[in-house]
């Protein structure tokens, strides 16, 4: 008798109250029992409330290893669609079970090889994805009508200062204010619009006063008191489309000066334009006057916060640091004689970040290292053919750089390293080393890949 595993999922919480995805258990339990598999408890596995476009799933991982372990030879699932909604999600799963011997099985699909039913199995895959497709469409469409409608149930959550209150049959949701936190809010606006304190300063006296956050904790972060001070909400507009998801850019201090834009593989939000807001009213907390103050200190600390030093300096916006990659902040210490300036690493500044310092850089002298760079700026003057080698020297690395050039080389080193992996198999195979099994077992791996 075969072992298999049942695998099941549903995506929303709607079809987790309705229970279909005990439905879709049992179907596949009396399945497996005409069809003459074992299968455990255990391996009974379900995927609530995962979507089926993302292979981030813990049931989803939890029978890949399963596969990958040997302990079972199929996987009986009831549709296409709850083994993913993407068609090449779905080939790659299929593909790296059979890699392993497992066979997956389909309840509501075709279960031969011929080719008009694997034609009809790769058809099911498509549409799953169209009509995810369409949902997302009809989805978004839908959210942005209740907004335009006023409706608070489209946002993703209150703000701090306000509780959600779920609709009922007889009122739409809503926010509400928490007068704990509205006070907090309203000390947040004065303190940076009345005392003028920056936002580094809001942050460190919440956290003096002991005031949690709205996660019950006291450690209040810059990024907080920043987008209370940016949130409309608190005027009584809270926004709708004010994001859209895009590629995570990496802005660290050299790779801006190198005027490359490096993407990271995540996606983050990227704000709208201002025009493409859809506002919602809600209950105000601190009035239109005080949060167009805060939005003007905000811009004109934005705008003139490059060039705010009374005294500026050679290299300042220019250094960062050799070992993290911050930046070089200019700082001062009074002697009993003279003020002397430092360069200091941002990293090397344990306030600024949660577990303390992360770089352990001393600071630099500012008189020691202008002078090294304007010495550097006289002999690039004095020697033009210095700046055209350097500029040769970047162009040939640029020409040499190629993504695809760089991509081919990758590729053909892993070519070399897998035929070396081929024949050291072979040699410990003919060595009496690996069992002719373990051969037959490890062999395809390295030529699938």
């Amino acid at each position: 008798m075969k072992v298999a595993a049942i695998y099941a999922r549903v995506s929303s919480e709607q079809q987790k109250e309705e229970n279909t995805i005990a439905s879709q258990t049992a179907a596949l339990v009396e399945f497996a029992h005409e069809q003459g598999y074992s299968v455990p408890d255990e391996w009974v596995i379900e995927d609530e409330g995962f979507s089926g476009a993302s292979l981030l799933r813990p049931g989803l991982e939890r029978m890949r290893d399963l596969a990958a372990e040997g302990h079972i030879q199929a996987i009986l699932i009831y549709a296409p669609d709850r083994l993913s909604r993407k068609y090449a999600y779905q080939v790659l799963l299929t593909e790296e079970f059979a890699r392993h011997g497992v066979e997956t099985i389909f309840l509501k699909a075709p279960h031969s090889d011929t080719p008009e039913d694997q034609l009809m199995l790769q058809f099911q895959g498509m549409i799953a994805e169209y009509e995810r497709a369409q949902i997302l469409e009809r989805s978004r469409r839908g959210k942005r009508h209740r907004a335009k409608a006023g409706e608070v149930s489209v946002l993703c959550g209150a703000p701090y200062g306000y509780r959600y209150i779920r609709k009922t049959s007889d009122a739409p949701a809503r926010y509400e204010i928490d007068t704990a936190e509205a006070e907090v809010v309203r000390l947040v606006y004065e303190k940076y619009t009345v005392d003028g304190l920056s936002i580094g300063a809001i942050a460190r006296l919440l956290r003096e006063m002991g005031l949690p956050t709205r996660r019950r904790v006291t450690r209040w972060e810059r990024s907080v008191v920043w987008a209370i001070l940016r949130n409309p909400a608190y005027k009584g507009t809270a926004c709708f489309n004010k994001t859209q998801v895009g590629a995570r850019q990496k802005v660290t201090k050299p790779f801006r000066l190198s005027g490359r834009a490096v993407h990271g593989e995540k996606s983050s939000g990227h704000e709208r334009p201002r025009d493409e807001w859809i506002e919602i009213p809600v209950p105000a907390i601190v009035s239109d006057e005080t949060f167009t103050l805060a939005a003007e200190r905000l811009a004109d600390n934005k705008r003139f916060a490059p060039r705010r030093t009374i005294e500026p300096s050679i290299v300042q916006g220019l250094v960062s640091c050799r070992k993290c990659g911050y930046a070089l902040s200019r700082t001062s210490t009074r002697s009993s004689a003279r003020k002397i300036h430092y360069y200091r690493c941002l990293g090397s500044d344990a306030w600024r970040h949660l577990c303390g310092a992360v770089c352990d850089s001393k600071p630099i002298r500012q008189d020691l290292l202008d002078q090294i760079v304007w010495q550097e700026v006289i002999r690039l003057i004095e020697d033009p053919t210095l700046i055209q080698v350097e500029l040769d020297r970047r162009l040939d690395a640029a020409r040499a750089a190629e993504p695809t050039k760089r991509r081919q080389e990758a590729l053909e080193r892993e070519l070399t390293r897998i035929g070396k992996s081929k024949e050291r198999l072979l040699t410990a195979y003919q060595e009496d080393l690996v069992s002719l099994d373990e051969l037959r077992r490890r062999m395809p791996e390295l030529r699938a890949r």
